[in-house]
């Protein structure tokens, strides 16, 4: 293991050298994608020059070599949340598809008319609008859990939804947009608990960058997540389902590499996870998240987990100086997001383009601002954009500096 040193770590990241506008970048949108370490960059630079070739077909040297790096990625995804088998390691081209997948195939093959799935209300729209697609082909019903006003899940609304209709719980491990840390063990168990029919999908999008993860551990059914927010390349992700509910699913797709044989009127299916990966996979991406992985592994978890944290409440503090700013997403338990609202000296609330354009221009500071693809949360909460500052393991104080230097030279701005 390293020892935990944020200016070695920023300096892996040779994104966060430049300056934007001539001020130093800070980089404060890690929840939309996060940065790429030498190493992964390298990497891909590395397979492109010198092992480019398709996988799984090949009787030459590339593409041999290139296959081999390609399931070597997978078992180091399997160890990364610690599966049980390789075989539960899908790759897909992200956590939106992933989700998809098992709605178009759990869903479609055991959801029926009357049978109810349960998401909750901070849920991102990849985790509302394929359920509300296969509620649409099924007949089938969805449940919202509510949350409260610190953007907490009302677990006892939760205990209620749940009967004998309930066939899955599909829920983020973090919320994208509120920060707030689901108890994700205790919906798995009381889903289970219920039926040893209702399976439970957890969303992870938001949390293997910031905490280790260990699907065994947690009983979920699927976990999904994308690799561009773990320090990898885009579209490239992926989505683990326990191995014998894998091996009862249908295809997603059809095509190359996931067939034994085919006939003009039938074919055979390989077993998972081949079955679901119809076609030339995204190979550079798979690679590149496995060198992202050995970089992330070089540290340890909790003291990431601590360096986040010592930031979260350094910026919470701070924040407090700046008139008129709301933080909407107030949970005990909780990653280092920020999401929050300003107001001008009239009461008036200034848009969040405008506070996103401003702290670009003021003070280099990259943000998200928007509804962050959680309209229905923002609905809940009456506004109709928030600005987000996200934060990983690269971040430092002076990055929180530099946004409170911004939102006072908003203020100025916007008397």
């Amino acid at each position: 293991m390293k020892i935990f040193d944020v200016k070695k770590i920023r300096a892996d990241f040779p994104i966060l050298q430049q300056k934007i506008k001539g001020k130093p970048l800070v980089y404060l949108d890690n929840a939309a994608s996060t940065q790429k370490p030498y190493s992964v960059i390298e990497r891909l630079d590395h397979y492109y020059r010198y092992e480019n070739s398709n996988v799984h077909r090949g009787i030459h040297t590339l593409s041999e070599l290139a296959t081999e790096e390609f399931e070597l990625s997978r078992e180091k995804i399997q160890q990364f949340i610690h599966a049980k088998s390789f075989a539960e390691i899908i790759f897909v081209r992200g956590t939106t598809e992933a989700i998809n997948l098992v709605a178009q195939t759990y869903g479609l093959s055991q959801i029926k008319a009357g049978d109810e799935i349960i998401i909750s209300h901070m849920e991102h729209h990849a985790n509302i609008v394929p359920w509300q697609i296969l509620c649409s082909q099924t007949d089938a019903k969805l449940r919202i859990i509510p949350i409260n006003e610190a953007g907490e899940l009302l677990l006892e609304e939760y205990y209620r939804l749940l009967n004998p209709k309930t066939k899955l719980v599909a829920i983020c491990h973090i919320s994208n947009t509120l920060g707030t840390i689901n108890p994700i063990k205790q919906i798995i168990d009381n889903a289970h608990a219920n039926s040893p029919k209702t399976k439970v999908l957890i969303d992870g999008a938001q949390a293997v960058a910031h905490q280790k993860v260990d699907v065994q551990a947690l009983d979920c059914d699927f976990y999904v997540f994308s690799g561009h927010k773990l320090f990898a390349p885009t579209g490239i992700g992926v989505l683990y389902g326990k191995q014998e509910l894998l091996a009862t699913l249908p295809p997603y797709q059809g095509g190359g590499s996931m067939i034994t044989e085919v006939h003009l009127e039938r074919s055979h299916y390989r077993e998972p996870p081949y079955k679901f990966e119809a076609g030339t996979p995204h190979i550079a991406g798979a690679i590149g998240l496995g060198a992202a992985i050995d970089y992330l592994n070089q540290f340890n978890f909790d003291e990431i987990k601590q360096h986040e944290q010592q930031l979260l409440n350094y910026a919470n503090k701070n924040l407090q100086s700046i008139q008129g700013l709301n933080l909407i997403g107030t949970a005990k338990e909780k990653t280092a997001i920020l999401n929050f609202t300003v107001n001008d000296s009239r009461g008036m609330r200034i848009h969040g383009h405008d506070i996103s354009d401003v702290l670009n221009t003021e003070a280099g500071v990259a943000v998200r601002a928007g509804q962050h693809c959680t309209m229905p949360l923002m609905q809940r909460f009456n506004v109709d954009s928030t600005v987000r500052a996200s934060l990983a393991f690269y971040n430092n104080k002076e990055d929180i500096d530099a946004l409170i230097n911004g939102l006072q030279a908003l203020k100025q701005l916007f008397r």
